[in-house]
């Protein structure tokens, strides 16, 4: 039997009455007496481990998964021959995926990494080893007397709009000769300011430069306006859901029921340390071990750093010293600040003691 309109209109009203009554009471109720600041926070290693030990889901329809976008391997690279970025989205880490996609189908090609979770990225650096792997390729292919001109001035002593003007210069005819930016996280912490997203638009422009990045922000487009979408980055959407935990790039966030001090600092800084090659870690040892050794320095001069660590083989330029350096800074290990003498010098932004853990911890 149909039910009147008068009695829809009676029932629903009725529903809303009970509604608000029923928040109304509730507020007057005795509100929680417990606060964030009396919870219990626990040690973040301890708490990582917990995460680590959690047993994964659905593991192996996340491998057949994964393992079927390698089928789609030559069409993005396709894409990217043809001029565009290709910006890959979806739930879960795609940081495996789009590295074996660079290993794998993009093995004719220079490949320069930049990973957005970390908490600072020093993008002048990065412009510079894409200026000077430009360089290496046009050298190889015997280019002309005018692309000599341009390397008369070092690299790093280039503004960033003279490099970006390298990268978009017309030095080949062959379209082939670029080189790829892997970027994890486009829009993580270390690039989510509007100068950052500029100037990657821009490398992303140019002639010789193509970008292959991860986005994971549910407001990542709002990064970036018209022309940076359809006329910079150019971007090719896929959706490539992986499920995939995002271990690696959660690992530079503090957690929030966690403790910090000494030893969580030193605790941070002993797992980047670990994600660096051997020599990086005896290069920062040289460093740490001078600032133990003299407290009460402003910090450790770059030429001295440098002829140490040359007279140890554990650098061959100053060029191979300055990457190190780059990516300590980019991991918040090594600052830079001047001396009395106005000489720029280097220190670990640690304690004596929390130094010391840390130079015990390496050494094992």
């Amino acid at each position: 039997m149909l039910m009147d309109t008068n009695d829809v209109e009676e029932e629903e009203f009725g529903f809303s009455r009970n509604y608000f009554l029923a928040k109304e009471l509730g507020g007057t109720g005795k509100k929680a007496a417990r606060k964030l600041s009396e919870i219990n926070l626990v040690d973040e290693q301890e708490l990582r481990e917990a995460y680590t030990n959690i047993q994964p889901k659905h593991e192996k329809e996340i491998i057949d998964l994964v393992r079927s976008y390698k089928n789609s391997y030559s069409e993005w690279a396709a894409v990217l021959r043809c001029g565009f970025g290709l910006l890959m989205y979806g739930f879960g880490s795609k940081k495996a995926l789009i590295e074996d996609f660079a290993s794998t189908a993009l093995t004719d090609y220079s490949v320069v990494v930049i990973n957005g979770y970390l908490q600072s990225i020093n993008l002048k650096q990065v412009t510079v080893t894409l200026a000077e792997l430009l360089w290496d390729q046009l050298k190889t292919k015997q280019k002309s007397t005018s692309s000599n001109k341009n390397q008369q001035q070092p690299f790093h002593t280039r503004s960033m709009d003279d490099l970006i003007s390298f990268l978009d210069g017309p030095h080949l005819e062959d379209d082939e000769c670029f080189i790829c930016i892997l970027v994890n996280n486009i829009d993580g912490p270390g690039l989510r300011d509007s100068e950052a997203q500029q100037y990657l638009a821009r490398l992303a422009a140019c002639s010789h430069i193509r970008v292959v990045a991860s986005i994971d922000h549910v407001n990542a487009p709002l990064l970036w306006d018209k022309k940076m979408v359809h006329t910079q980055f150019n971007w090719y959407w896929y959706h490539v859901p992986t499920y995939s935990p995002y271990k690696v790039e959660g690992m530079f966030f503090p957690l929030i029921l966690t403790h910090t001090g000494t030893a969580q600092n030193v605790k941070t800084a002993s797992i980047v340390l670990q994600s660096l090659t051997p020599n990086a870690q005896s290069v920062f040892k040289v460093l740490a071990d001078h600032q133990i050794g003299h407290p009460d320095e402003e910090g450790m001069p770059f030429n001295n750093l440098y002829a140490i660590c040359r007279e140890r083989f554990l650098v061959s330029s100053q060029i191979t010293l300055n990457a190190h350096l780059t990516e300590f800074k980019d991991h918040e290990l090594v600052k830079t600040k001047r001396n009395l003498d106005g000489e720029d010098c280097l220190y670990v932004p640690l304690a004596n003691e929390a130094l010391q853990k840390l130079v015990q911890e390496i050494n094992q």
